[in-house]
């Protein structure tokens, strides 16, 4: 799976390149200098300040008890990832070019706005079990249900500019579903990538439904499902505000 996203020992991590700490949160961010290849991806996701964004949100939100580093590296295809043994949470440079290659089997090159918005959720995502680990975290369901849940939170916490982007990751879920046959079958730590990309719509759905009338139908958000993620949505918001309650920042 192209946006393969696991908690785990990952097996990548390099020396510093460079490195900054989210207004001193406690949440440190480390650069590692790219491979040839991944040049153009690294230079990419310095632009847009991706990484930054994420790690600012989440340092925004709530108080950590323990360090967490951000590595950002090449990953040769690995997939981002977070260990919980050094409680550092890996992006791969490369996942921007395979988020580009996947957008384009579904047709024209997609803006940059979506690729960043893919890389977002998947920070937010890998965040997530950070959070769950630091702070111990009581889990809802599967972890990384729980995790994607998170992105979603954090996303829609952005109004229409978040909804976007969280449909943005929905359509890569979906497109990754239909050209690598991803599918439920047995036992796995992950839902299948279509059934990710409905969950996330239908909590943009559910999140603001009068903005998005045209996101119901038999390809994107079943009608049946529809009429339930109002509610749906807000336990989602429920469990991850109430785990999150002895944390949040004051003020």
């Amino acid at each position: 799976m192209v946006l393969a996203a696991v908690a785990g020992a990952s097996g990548c991590q390099k020396p510093d390149a460079s490195r900054t700490d989210a207004a001193g949160s406690g949440i440190v961010i480390r650069y590692e200098k790219p491979t040839g290849s991944d040049r153009d991806d690294a230079a990419f996701l310095r632009r847009r300040k991706v990484v930054e964004e994420a790690v600012s949100a989440v340092a925004a939100l709530v108080e950590v008890d323990r360090p967490i580093s951000v590595g950002v590296v090449s990953c040769d295809g690995e997939g981002s990832s977070y260990d919980p043994e050094l409680t550092h949470v890996e992006v791969c440079y490369d996942e921007v070019s395979e988020t580009r290659e996947l957008f384009g089997r579904a047709g024209p090159r997609r803006a940059d706005d979506d690729v960043a918005a893919v890389m977002l959720e998947t920070l937010f995502h890998e965040t997530a079990h950070a959070l769950v680990d630091v702070l111990e975290l009581r889990v809802q369901g599967r972890e990384e249900d729980f995790a994607d849940q998170f992105a979603a939170l954090m996303l829609l916490r952005k109004g229409a500019v978040g909804e976007a982007q969280l449909l943005a990751a929905a359509e890569a879920w979906q497109v990754s579903e239909v050209t690598n046959e991803n599918v439920d079958e047995g036992p796995d730590e992950h839902s299948s990538d279509g059934r990710r990309a409905v969950n996330h719509r239908c909590y943009v759905y559910g999140a603001a439904a009068g903005r998005h009338p045209g996101l119901v139908g038999p390809d994107t958000l079943p009608v049946e499902r529809a009429k339930g993620c109002s509610e749906e949505w807000k336990a989602v918001r429920a469990s991850w505000t109430t785990a999150l309650a002895p944390h949040l920042r004051k003020g």
